[in-house]
This record gives C-alpha cells, structure tokens and sequence, in this order.
C-alpha cells in the first residue's frame, strides 16, 4: 500500500506532520516565563507541567527522558527551553540538539523572569519566522510513527473502534510504520495472550516483567480495592464493562491479528530495533499514556472510544475513533471516524480500517483533529515516586 503523505523532513531525517515552535520549561517554576513568552510571540506554544524540581535516580530520567523527548519530536521544528537553573536546562537542551533541530535554552536564576522572557521572547520571533517558511514535502505514509491508546472504553470499543485501530496496523506495520501500544494495568485478565503476541520469547518475557513489576509494585502496594477502584473505571461501568478482564481483551484488539510486537519499552523510551509495533509500559491514563508515547517520538495517535473521551495533546494531532452511536450523537464534535457502521453491519473492520488510514493520511497531511480543533492540549508528566 504507497501514500504519499505532504509532511516535514526533519534534519535527523524522521518525518513531522505538525510544525511547532515550542516554550520549554525544564520544571515547574519555569512556567510562568514560558507562557509569558507564548503570549509575546504568536505561533508559539509553552508546555506548562507541574514536575522538575529535586527528583532523583529512575524519576528524573524519566523527567529528562519526557523532556528531550517532546522537544526532539519530529512535530516539533525548533524548541526555547527555559529552565530556574542551567545545568538541568542544559541536559535537556544538549539532548534535543541532537536531533540537528534549532534549540537554545535559557535559565532564570540571576537574571529573573523579566530579562529572561524578553530574550527568549526575541528568539522565539526568529525561530518562528524560519519555521514557517519551512515547506512540506512528499513522503510515504510508511515513514510515519504512529501510536495508540483507548479511553473512556465501553462494549461497542472491543467489537468497533479497537479492532479497527488493529486493522490499520495489520495493514501499515509490513509498510514499515512504527506502532506503540501500552496502558500497562489495563491489559490484567490477557496478560497472557499479549505475552504471546511476542515476536520472540526476550519481548514476551520483557513485557511480563514490566506487567508483574506494575502489580507488584504499582497495584498491589497501594491499591484500596480492585485496581484502586479505578479498573474498570465508573465510565467503562457505565457502557456495561464490568471487569478489568472484559476491558483488556477489548484494549488488545488494537494490535489486530497478525501484528506481534518487537519489544517491550519503559516510559518514554525510544524505540531501537527498527520499524515495527512496540509495546511500552504506561499508565492508562489518556493524558499521561500520550505524552510519554509523544516523548518517545510518535508522531500521529490513534483514539478508540466508547462512551466519548476528549483528550488531546499539544504536539501530537490525536485522532479519535468511535462506533458508539450515542457518543456520535451527544458528542460528535469529538469524533474523526465513525466507525458505527460496524455494529450495523452495513461496514466492515476491514472497511473501517480503511477509514483509518484515510484519515491518518488527511491528518497527515494538515487536517486539524477534533481535539485540535476544540484546543485540547493536555500535557500531563509521569512522576514515579514523591521528590526529595
């Protein structure tokens, strides 16, 4: 299958379909200049958080990780990092320098927020006049990296929307596309049979680890109840999932029938073994699960959903699928493909997938999602353990 896509051939030679010019901050204190500096200079964007400050060992490399990573997303043509002291602004901004895309970092210790804004306020205004003489170009859809996760899951989700994200990867991963799939609790009850959609038994075993690590450590440590009374969630209650068992074997759907993934990544992580579908360990929360794939350089997000979930993300267009005929009633404005055919009979997932493509492509090539249309921007850090 050869698309042709119009998007923007980065300097490290990976493939954007959006062109933002990006106010960094390195920690949460930072935020105030970074917006500030948003508001001076139109066709730039701050990334507010609420983490950076005194995280330690395996937090704060996630931390970094997050960091360097949104900012090296091929979405993302320059980046103005701001940070309260230099020495972290600068792991972030060596870290994105690597990519070859234009970065300059600045720190607001010793010079406050007024000298600081002002001089990142005059960069930014020339990283945006070089970005937006920057022109799209032909490229193939394979070269595209391409993630997904479910929300606000219900029974029409594992019989429509999901299968149709897997049908669209049966058919684009033997292109040559990235894939990434995660929502680490969300898939008890079938950690089994995803262990077994391994390409090899090392990515098996490695997603076993990282499953049982999060019941160990994550579920069994801290929870109240089942799950902490947040698997199934009261919304997936509401469409008639009943059980966390129920509501995985719906969420592996999305990797379809014949895709098997290659390795299993922590947060954040970038792939290293070529195209091809990856597995990595996320919270399945929606806006934390799209930041961290985000991080990890995917490019476009596919979104399966039932009872109707809004999220959206500030560099990656998240594309949202449903076959609920409610949620494309009460809530229409949210959803790009409507897959309600499926429960009709009157489309098939193989159809449906088709759809799929066809609108990753259009997204692709400049169609704003209905969250970025609506102006969802949820950027939502992962922290792993309280800071020092």
């Amino acid at each position: 299958m050869s698309r042709t896509i119009m998007a923007y051939r980065r300097e490290n030679g990976r493939v954007g379909v959006r062109n933002h010019v990006v106010i960094l901050p390195l920690d949460d204190i930072s935020n105030a200049a970074c917006e500030a500096v948003a508001n001076n200079i139109k066709g730039t964007m701050a990334l507010p958080h609420s983490y950076g400050r005194l995280q330690f060992g395996e937090d704060l490399d996630l931390h970094f990780r997050t960091m360097i990573g949104t900012g090296a997303n091929p979405n993302v043509a320059a980046v103005v990092v701001i940070g309260i002291e230099p020495e972290w602004t600068k792991v972030v901004v060596d870290g994105i320098a690597e990519t070859g895309k234009p970065v300059t970092g600045l720190s607001i210790e010793q010079n406050g927020d007024i000298a600081t804004v002002a001089a990142a306020s005059r960069i930014a205004k020339d990283y945006v006049h070089w970005a937006t003489e920057l022109q799209r170009e032909a490229c193939d859809i394979s070269e595209l990296w391409i993630s997904t996760k479910c929300g606000e899951s219900d029974t029409t989700t594992g019989l429509s929307s999901c299968p149709t994200v897997g049908n669209m990867y049966d058919k684009l991963l033997p292109e040559g596309i990235y894939g990434c799939f995660g929502e680490t609790s969300e898939i008890t009850g079938a950690e089994h049979l995803c262990a077994e959609r391994a390409a090899n038994p090392e990515a098996g075993e490695k997603f076993m680890r990282i499953w049982q690590a999060y019941q160990d450590d994550v579920i069994e440590a801290h929870k109240t109840s089942d799950l902490s009374d947040s698997q199934p969630t009261k919304g997936n209650i509401l469409g008639g999932l009943t059980t966390i068992e129920e509501k995985a074997l719906g969420n592996l759907e999305k990797i379809g029938r014949t895709s098997r993934y290659i390795d299993a990544l922590g947060p954040a992580e970038k792939p290293q073994m070529g195209n091809g579908l990856y597995f990595m360990d996320t919270s399945s929360a929606a806006a934390e699960c799209v930041t961290l794939m985000a991080a990890a350089g995917y490019v476009i997000h596919t979104f399966p959903t039932g009872q109707g979930n809004v999220v959206g993300n500030p560099i990656v267009p998240v594309i949202k699928i449903s076959g609920n005929p409610r949620t494309l009633r009460t809530m229409s404005e949210h959803i790009d493909v409507d897959v309600t055919g499926v429960l009709r009979r009157d489309m098939t997932i193989d159809q449906a997938g088709d759809a799929l493509i066809d609108m990753i492509a259009r997204t692709a090539n400049g169609r704003n999602t209905a969250a970025e249309a609506l102006g969802h921007r949820e950027f939502v850090m992962t922290k792993l353990y309280r800071s020092a």
